[in-house]
C-alpha cells in the first residue's frame, strides 16, 4: 500500500507545489495520474520514488518512508521516466547488469514482451529506434515485477499496434499484490486498463476515485445538434453535435476519461454536484 500523508514540497524555500496533499494507493489497481502540464505529475511520481525529498509529511511503501531509499524498498519500486536513458550495450549485457537489483526480475517475462513488441533481442541498444528503445524500456519495467510499478508517458514514441500491445502486457502482468502508477497525457491510448484515476491541479487533490464509481455518478454521451441539454454539466464539440458529461440515473455507463478530465478542470463544482 501507497501512503502520502500531508505532503508539503516546493523547489524554492518560500514556495509551494504541494500543500497537504493526502491519498492512499491499494494494491491490485491500476491508476492514472491526469493533470495539465505544470501541475505536478513528474514531480509527484519523483517523491513517490524517494528521489526527491518531502518539506514535510511523509510517503511510505508498505510501512517502508521511500525518503529512507532502504535497499528493500528500492527493490520493490520501479520508475520508468519518460525521457529514461539507456546505454548503449547489447540487450544481454544490459539484462545482465540491471536485472539483479529487482529480485523478481523475470527473464522468460522479458523475451516473452520484447517478442510481442517485435524487438530483436540480440540488437545493440544504440541500434534501435526511438520506438523500440520505448518498447525496450517498458518491457524491463513490467518484467521487475516491483512492488510499485510507475510508467511516466509510455506509449510515447509507440506507433498503434505498439500500443495495443502495451495494453495487453501491461493488464496480464498487473498482480493482487502490486500497483501500477501510470502518468500520461495520451488517455485515449491507456483509459481501459485504469481501476481508478487521480486528477491534481494547482497542487491540490481535485479527483481520486475508482472509474467504477464515477461511472455511477456521471455519463458521456453524444448528442446531435446545436443544443445542449440544461441538465449538462459539461459539453465540448464534436462533429455535428456535443460530447456532453451529465448525471447518471441508474443507466449502465463508461466514462470518457477526457471528457471528465476537462469537465473537472474547466469546473471543479462539478463534483460538488
Amino acid at each position: 500500500m501507497l501512503t502520502i500523508n500531508n505532503l508539503h514540497y516546493g523547489y524554492k524555500k518560500n514556495s509551494s507545489l504541494f500543500e497537504g496533499l493526502e491519498f492512499v494507493l491499494d494494491p491490485g489497481k491500476i491508476t492514472g495520474l491526469l493533470g495539465k502540464n505544470g501541475a505536478g505529475k513528474s514531480t509527484l511520481l519523483r517523491l513517490l520514488t524517494g528521489a526527491y525529498f518531502p518539506k514535510t509529511g511523509n510517503i511510505s511503501f508498505n510501512d517502508m518512508p521511500t525518503k529512507n531509499r532502504d535497499v528493500n524498498l528500492l527493490s520493490s519500486i520501479y520508475f520508468l521516466q519518460e525521457d529514461d536513458v539507456l546505454p548503449s550495450y547489447r540487450i544481454s549485457r544490459f539484462l545482465d547488469f540491471y536485472a539483479p537489483f529487482y529480485p523478481s526480475f523475470s527473464r522468460n517475462d522479458f523475451f516473452s514482451m520484447l517478442e510481442k513488441f517485435d524487438v530483436d533481442h540480440t540488437q545493440k541498444i544504440s541500434a534501435l529506434s526511438f520506438g523500440q528503445k520505448k518498447k525496450l524500456s517498458v518491457a524491463f519495467a513490467l518484467a521487475t515485477g516491483v512492488r510499485l510499478l510507475i510508467l511516466d508517458e509510455p506509449t510515447n514514441g509507440m506507433d498503434i499496434p505498439s500500443k495495443s500491445i502495451l495494453r495487453t502486457v501491461i493488464s496480464e502482468s498487473l498482480r493482487e499484490d502490486q500497483s501500477i502508477v501510470i502518468s500520461t497525457h495520451q488517455i485515449r491510448d491507456l483509459g481501459q486498463l485504469l481501476d481508478s484515476i487521480v486528477i491534481i491541479e494547482n497542487g491540490k487533490i481535485l479527483v481520486k476515485n475508482d472509474l467504477y464509481d464515477l461511472a455511477q455518478k456521471f455519463t458521456c454521451g453524444y448528442i446531435p445538434g446545436r443544443s445542449i441539454p440544461q441538465n449538462a454539466y459539461y459539453a465540448e464539440p464534436a462533429p455535428g453535435g456535443h460530447v456532453v458529461l451529465s448525471e447518471n440515473n441508474g443507466e449502465p455507463s463508461d466514462i470518457d476519461i477526457e471528457v471528465f478530465f476537462n469537465a473537472v478542470i474547466s469546473n471543479p463544482t462539478i463534483l460538488n454536484s
